[in-house]
């Protein structure tokens, strides 16, 4: 649901920024992390209302942060946006809400974050 906050989590700041103009575009409000301690951190002041996590955050694991997140607010819609269509079997990413592989043309993920965000409501 447009007006919602969302938060993108990833190591690639490209991919942030294509996040960002696309979904302030449909009218969300957008933070952004590079990495899991800036996700924390974004996480701990509050206020998000979705999570789009990819999973290979560099050194740290997006998976890790899944189960974290899903242990402080199960109720937290988590959306994996990952290039690798290999981990859907891994058993962590079954905490998740939906699984996206990464693509440019963002149709499939504006299609979970809208579902996930009206599912959760």
């Amino acid at each position: 649901m447009t007006g919602s906050r969302l938060l993108f989590v990833d190591d690639e700041e490209g991919f942030l920024e294509l996040y960002r103009a696309a979904f302030n575009r449909d009218g969300y409000t957008v933070d952004t992390a590079v990495g899991v301690d800036d996700a924390r951190a974004r996480l701990a002041a509050g206020g998000i209302d979705l999570v789009v996590l990819d999973i290979r955050l560099g050194e740290s694991s997006g998976l890790a942060l899944l189960r974290e997140i899903k242990a402080a607010d199960a109720n937290l819609p988590v959306v994996l946006a990952t290039a690798y269509a290999r981990y859907q079997d891994d058993f962590s990413s079954w905490l998740a809400d939906a699984y996206i592989v990464k693509s440019s043309d963002l149709g499939e993920l504006k299609q979970a974050v809208a579902r996930c965000l009206e599912t959760a409501q």
